[in-house]
C-alpha cells in the first residue's frame, strides 16, 4: 500500500513568529520615545542594513545572481535624491522618488547585464558601478569627489528630522520585507529558485527565465536605492567615493554569508550580527575590517550555510518559511519528521 507524504508550508512556530514580528514592529514604532538620540540613529542604521542584506540575499541567495556591484544602486539612490531635492522636491519625498528612478534605471541595465553568467555577471556589475561613479563625478552639482549635501533637510530641526528618518526607515524595511516575502512565497518565488538551481530545466517546464530574473533584479535595485537614499538622509553629505564604494556590497555579502544565504531569516540575522559587531568594534579602525574578513573566511570554511542555515538544517527551525516541506506520516519510521522541501518521499508497505 502506498503511503502519501504530507506537504506543509506553515507551522505553529512560523505562525507564532508572524505574530511576534508584528509585535516587534509596533514596539519599534514607539521605541523613539524611550531611546536616546544616538540610539535612534543606530537603530535607523540597523533598518538600512536589514534592507541591504535582504535585497542582496534575494538576488544571490534565491536568484543565483551573485553581484559585487550593488553599490551602483546604493550610490544612485543617494545621487538622485540630491538631484530631485535640488530641483525643488520635498527632501523626504525625494528619498522615495529617487528609489523609483533607480528601479527604472535598473531596467535597461538588466537588458544586457542579465545576458552574462556567473563571474561575468558579478564583475560586470562592478564595472558598471565604477563607470557610474565616474559619470556622477562629472555632474557640476556634485563637484567631483568633493561632493555636496542634502541642504533642504536643514529646514527641519534635528529632532524632527531624526524621528522622521527613523520611521521612514522602519516603514521601508517592513514594506520591502513583506513584498519580498510575498514574492518568494508565491509561484514567482518557486520560479526564482528553479532558475537558480537549473536555468535550462526551469525554461523547459515553462518558467519565464528572463522576465523572472529581470523582476528580481529591478526589485533588488529599488530596495538598495531606498537604502542609499535613507543613508544620505542620516548623513546629509554626499561624496561619490563613499556611496559608490565596493565596501557596501562587501557588507551585504558578509551579512548574508554569516546569517545564512538563501534563507529569509538568515539575512535579517546577519544584519543584526553585523550591526552588533560594528557597534562594539567599529572604533578599532583597521582591526575591525580585518575581523570582518576573518569572520567571513571562518564561516565560508566551517559554516557555509551560515548561522540560520545551520540551525535550520540541524533542528528544522522554520520561522519565515517561503517554501514547502515534506512530512512523513507519524506511524512511519521517521516518527513524522519533516524532510527538506526538495525531498521526494514514497514508501511501499507490504
Amino acid at each position: 500500500m502506498s503511503v502519501s507524504a504530507v506537504i506543509e508550508r506553515g507551522t505553529a512556530a512560523s505562525r507564532a513568529a508572524g505574530i511576534g514580528i508584528a509585535a516587534i514592529v509596533v514596539l519599534l514604532a514607539v521605541a523613539p520615545q524611550f531611546l536616546s538620540a544616538g540610539m535612534v540613529d543606530r537603530m535607523t542604521a540597523l533598518f538600512i542594513y536589514v534592507i541591504l542584506a535582504a535585497m542582496w540575499n534575494a538576488l544571490a541567495g534565491f536568484g543565483g545572481l551573485v553581484s559585487v556591484g550593488q553599490q551602483l544602486f546604493f550610490g544612485l539612490g543617494a545621487y538622485f535624491a540630491i538631484r530631485l531635492a535640488n530641483a525643488g522636491l520635498n527632501p523626504f519625498v525625494s528619498l522615495f522618488v529617487s528609489a523609483i528612478v533607480v528601479g527604472a534605471v535598473s531596467w535597461p541595465i538588466s537588458l544586457f547585464m542579465l545576458r552574462l553568467k556567473n563571474g561575468e555577471f558579478a564583475i560586470g556589475m562592478w564595472v558598471i558601478a565604477a563607470l557610474t561613479h565616474l559619470l556622477v563625478n562629472l555632474d557640476r552639482l556634485i563637484q567631483g569627489e568633493t561632493g555636496t549635501s542634502l541642504i533642504s533637510l536643514n529646514v527641519y530641526d534635528a529632532s524632527t528630522r531624526r524621528l522622521t528618518i527613523y520611521w521612514l526607515a522602519l516603514a521601508s524595511m517592513t514594506a520591502l520585507l513583506a513584498i519580498l516575502f510575498g514574492l518568494l512565497r508565491g509561484s514567482t518565488g518557486a520560479a526564482i529558485r528553479a532558475i537558480r538551481d537549473n536555468e535550462d530545466a526551469a525554461a523547459s517546464v515553462g518558467v519565464r527565465v528572463t522576465g523572472t530574473k529581470r523582476l528580481l533584479f529591478v526589485l533588488a535595485a529599488f530596495g538598495i536605492g531606498v537604502a542609499g537614499a535613507l543613508w544620505l538622509a542620516t548623513a546629509i553629505t554626499f561624496q561619490p567615493k563613499t556611496y559608490f564604494n565596493v565596501q557596501w556590497t562587501a557588507y551585504m555579502i558578509f551579512m548574508v554569508l554569516v546569517g545564512g544565504i538563501g534563507t529569509f531569516e538568515g539575512a535579517i540575522l546577519g544584519a543584526l550580527l553585523f550591526f552588533l559587531i560594528e557597534t562594539w568594534f567599529g572604533g578599532t579602525g583597521v582591526w575591525y575590517l580585518i575581523g570582518l574578513g576573518a569572520t567571513a573566511l571562518v564561516f565560508s570554511l566551517f559554516l557555509p550555510r551560515g548561522l540560520w542555515g545551520t540551525l535550520e538544517e540541524r533542528f528544522g527551525w522554520r520561522l519565515l518559511s517561503v517554501g514547502y516541506r515534506v512530512r512523513l506520516p507519524a506511524d512511519e519510521a521517521t516518527g513524522g519528521a519533516a524532510l527538506p522541501a526538495n525531498t521526494t518521499t514514497h514508501r511501499e508497505k507490504a
